[in-house]
């Protein structure tokens, strides 16, 4: 019996797995290996390393203890397992990230005569599969979304029932690092049991998912992250009703943003439009101040304050909330997205490159936007449309759980306000910046920096 290597990464999960199907062949043994890559290690968040290692947990007893994992350089660690059981292959889902393109080739060619085999992807469409008429990349949205869709996508495979490998030296399970926040369950069931509570409220779904005081939103970005549900699975479930609809638009716009990054892979570190790399941004003593204030939640604008300290409460937070934070630390406080961005990496459960990367460029006016760099989300207004009854400021915020309904978004205009707070043992702080001085200033950075740039 021949034995295949099943090299796990971002599809932790036994259901609906091409490479598992493929491995599994006619009957062949499977050895089912996850590698600890101290490259990700080092620039993953401890929120990501801890549900990871939970989601390791549960693939491994889902294989009967099966699991081996092992810690080193890829190149070097799967072509060692290989030759260590004579594998006559090795299977994995294919990745189309920048370093995780060019690390696959490496183990490809450490692996010399061993077949590398990737079948299938995390997407429902793979990155390049649907391009522009002049076969190029879509940089919008909407004409990407028409095309990924009537491009279309397979049925999810059934789960096969393969002949695991044993008697192969593992390293143990990862440790999962201790984390303030708290964490989803992890593991392919949990995923499962998300996506059946979220599809018997869908129908709240696209009135409701930019209310964070609702809870409206799907919460399977961390399952989709690592892979723990596949998003043909999710796709495969949802009809036509306008919540559906709606999530199957989300489900694209992730896919959207994994496309860009195949096509432009110097857009996860650099603006995608050249007119705006040379906008000016802040920095310094002050500018650090500033950014401190806005990552722990204390910037004196209750709604972006209940943001980041969710974001600290829990790795997640909902997109709305997302977009708004992003836009008052880059064009309220002058500070470079890629600075937000990479504390969003550190701190979030579900942190995904081109996700990530690309909705700060969208919101910094940099990226795959057509319009608008001169949108600026006004955090007081943001906060009264999407959280109307403050309930959402209130739960995050409890220095200001005294004031009643929408008044919360604006604590400043409330006479006799110090009576009004509850300081706790650090009082609630005035505002860091004047936001509507601060939207002249962004709009004149902005406008400089296009000046600037030749056509």
């Amino acid at each position: 019996m021949a034995t295949n290597v099943l090299w796990f990464r971002r599809d932790l999960r036994l259901a609906d797995h091409p490479a598992m199907v493929a491995a599994a062949g006619e009957g062949d043994q499977v050895l089912p290996l996850f590698v600890v890559d101290p490259r990700l290690q080092r620039t993953s968040g401890a929120p990501r390393l801890a549900f990871l290692a939970r989601c390791l947990a549960d693939l491994d007893d889902a294989t009967g203890g099966r699991l081996v994992v092992r810690r080193g350089v890829p190149a070097t660690v799967v072509a060692r397992v290989a030759k260590e059981v004579e594998a006559a292959g090795v299977y994995v889902s294919a990745d189309f990230g920048p370093y995780g393109a060019a690390r696959d080739d490496a183990v490809a060619k450490a692996l010399g005569d061993i077949p590398f085999e990737r079948v299938g992807t995390p997407y429902a469409v793979d990155p390049g599969e649907v391009r522009t008429s002049g076969g190029g990349g879509f940089k919008v949205f909407t004409p990407f979304y028409r095309a990924w869709e009537a491009h279309g996508w397979g049925m999810p495979l059934d789960r096969p029932a393969p002949t695991w490998a044993t008697g192969v030296r593992t390293d143990g399970l990862p440790h999962a690092p201790t984390v303030a926040a708290s964490l989803p369950p992890a593991g392919e069931a949990a995923a499962h049991e998300r996506f059946a509570e979220f599809l018997g409220d869908i129908a709240r779904y696209r009135a409701e998912r930019d209310r964070p005081d609702l809870d409206a939103t799907s919460r399977l970005s961390p399952y989709l992250k690592y892979g723990c549900v596949h998003p043909r699975q999710l796709l495969a479930r949802l009809g036509r009703s306008a919540g559906e609809e709606k999530f199957r638009t989300e489900l694209a716009w992730r896919e959207f943003y994994a496309d860009v990054l195949w096509h432009h892979p110097r857009s996860a570190r650099r603006s995608l439009q050249p007119a705006l790399r040379t906008i000016e941004v802040d920095t310094g003593a002050a500018a650090d101040r500033r950014f401190e204030a806005w990552s722990q939640g204390r910037t004196g604008f209750p709604y972006i304050d209940a943001g980041m300290r969710h974001l600290l409460a829990e790795a997640w937070m909902p997109n709305r909330l997302r977009m708004a934070v992003a836009s008052f630390l880059v064009k309220d406080l002058h500070l470079d997205w890629g600075r937000g961005a990479r504390w969003f990496m550190q701190h979030l459960v579900d942190g995904d490159l081109a996700s990530n990367q690309h909705g700060w460029q969208w919101v910094a006016g940099t990226g795959t936007d057509p319009a608008p760099y001169f949108r600026i989300f006004n955090p007081v207004t943001q906060g009264k449309e999407h959280d109307p009854d403050g309930n959402y400021v209130r739960r995050w915020v409890p220095e200001l759980a005294a004031i009643a309904g929408p008044a919360v978004h604006e604590p400043w205009t409330r006479t006799g306000q110090a009576a009004l707070f509850d300081p706790g043992p650090t009082p609630y702080p005035d505002r860091i910046v004047d936001h509507a001085e601060e939207r002249q200033e962004a709009l004149a950075r902005y406008q400089a920096a296009r000046r600037a740039t030749p056509a």
